[in-house]
């Protein structure tokens, strides 16, 4: 069955395909010129205005497709506390990945440069952390997700956070984002907002410029104070920053299941009876099956997705693996 006021599985498929190409072909070229000028033509010109353009020119209400609905301030609480205590979780998948691919390759994680003045760090969080918040959300939360949730909104929400992951075409940073793209599409389903999801989008990339920019701020003290420090072992190195960063993730993923479930939901979504994660999930599930549907199965197409896919495992196995033959 196919909802008339949303967009089709197939079209969003193809939209993947069509910007994911424009990044790697237009966007990546422009990021290596110039990185931050080339962030903005990327998110702005490759991701937004493709997104918007498909939806406009197809007759869909952006409102109603993006979920253009306030939040209270109870939530843009709960929002700030949820990405504090994802972004623990989120480091520590990205930290497995690089263990793993490390182990068997010499190549090194691709980061974002930190700044290292004030007027930088504040360009940087326009840059990194407003920008693709805005423009990223209303492509995977607010269009992909909305047209997979035909599907069930539990599959949507699995679906669109797997190709957010993949989208980063970056082997070392695909289990954070994917996880990420699960903590913003549950946010989106229970305030029925897409402002939510770009909220949390925004708080997490700007902890991670902040951090970044704290920890340069230190380093030069922390290099006197640890110079005549005895050095330890790479492996045990890695070993102690496992445990510690282990540790912080599950006590994190406790207090964010707890603030996930106990996120306030939107009044359109509310239901004395039903409450928690799994409860909204399947009340809009119920809420979409009686809206106004059409008679007709979608027959989908896998094939844009599974070129996107074969391009991420090329490229990345070019980058980590190639020297290993």
């Amino acid at each position: 069955m196919i909802r008339k006021d949303l967009p089709s599985i197939n079209s969003v498929n193809i939209l993947f395909l069509i910007v994911g190409l424009l990044l790697l072909f237009v966007g990546s070229r422009a990021q290596r010129n110039d990185l931050y000028q080339g962030v903005i033509i990327t998110e702005y010109l490759l991701i937004l205005l493709p997104t918007i353009i498909f939806l406009k020119v197809r007759g869909f209400s952006l409102k109603r497709v993006l979920k253009l609905n306030p939040l209270s301030l109870k939530q843009f609480v709960y929002i700030f506390f949820i990405m504090v205590f994802a972004y623990p979780v989120a480091v520590f998948l990205n930290f497995i990945m690089i263990a793993l691919v490390s182990s068997v390759s010499q190549a090194v994680p691709i980061s974002v440069p930190i700044p290292d003045n004030f007027l930088d760090y504040l360009i940087g969080l326009f840059v990194v952390a407003i920008t693709p918040g805005i423009c990223e959300e209303v492509m995977f939360r607010g269009t992909l997700q909305a047209a997979y949730s035909k599907l069930s909104i539990k599959k949507g929400l699995i679906i669109s956070s797997i190709l957010f992951g993949i989208f980063h075409f970056n082997l070392l940073n695909l289990l954070g984002p994917i996880f990420l793209g699960l903590v913003l599409g549950i946010i989106l389903i229970k305030t029925n907002s897409l402002y939510g999801s770009i909220l949390g989008h925004i708080l997490n990339n700007a902890f991670a410029m902040t951090l970044g920019y704290v920890i340069l701020k230190f380093t030069k003290d922390i290099d006197i104070i640890s110079k005549d420090v005895p050095l330890l072992d790479s492996s045990i190195q890695a070993a102690l920053t496992g445990l510690v960063l282990l540790t912080l993730a599950l006590s994190s993923f406790v207090v964010l299941y707890v603030l996930l479930k106990n996120l306030p939901t939107s009044k359109v979504l509310e239901e004395p009876s039903l409450t928690g994660v799994e409860s909204d999930l399947q009340l809009e599930d119920d809420l979409l099956l009686k809206s106004e549907i059409v008679e007709v199965r979608e027959r989908i197409m896998w094939s844009p997705l599974i070129i996107i896919g074969g391009i991420f495992i090329y490229s990345n196995w070019v980058y980590f693996f190639s020297s290993l033959i």
